[in-house]
């Protein structure tokens, strides 16, 4: 019985939620009003993480390092229409608090904010639709942003899926 126990604490103790349950990156796609729109993506620290056209997804990491949350600009940009600059941040992700319960210290004080899992997207897998302006019409903007899964199945098969 004491095997067990240990066994069990032991388990406990090295697991972490939100890294197992959640992981470290998610997909991001990007769209555009009209299509082949060039798209930059950079860090909080302005490195550009991804540079492509429209219509695209990608992988970006959740964390910027230990207890730090990712930040991204989404720039969309194309000839004769305004520029768009969209931020995507990161959250704390609600798998985190699981390691009071199962996780243990070691998940939640270092394996989860080291590998970036503490932290999540507000729509995972998200959808950007970018609504290019011509530099002629009004100022007015709009950013949808959806689940991929809300996204038609047309428009989801021009995706190209990029990886890393």
């Amino acid at each position: 019985m004491r095997i067990f126990a240990c066994l069990i604490a032991a388990a406990m103790l090295f697991s972490s939620c939100a890294t197992i349950i959640s992981g470290s990156s998610k997909m991001f796609g990007v769209d555009s009003n009209p299509q082949s729109a060039h798209v930059e993506i950079t860090n909080r620290k302005g490195v550009v993480v991804f540079s492509g056209q429209t219509p695209v997804t990608t992988r970006l990491r959740t964390g910027a390092g230990f207890f730090t949350p990712a930040s991204y600009s989404i720039k969309v940009t194309m000839d004769g229409y305004k520029t768009q600059i969209f931020p995507v941040q990161a959250h704390i992700n609600g798998w985190y608090f699981a390691n009071v319960v199962i996780g243990g210290a070691l998940g939640m004080l270092i394996i989860d904010p080291a590998t970036g899992a503490m932290y999540k997207f507000s729509n995972t897998q998200a959808m950007i639709d970018a609504l290019l302006l011509s530099d002629a019409t009004s100022s007015v903007q709009e950013l949808k942003i959806i689940d991929i899964r809300d996204v038609p199945a047309d428009r989801r098969s021009a995706l190209v899926r990029l990886s890393r």
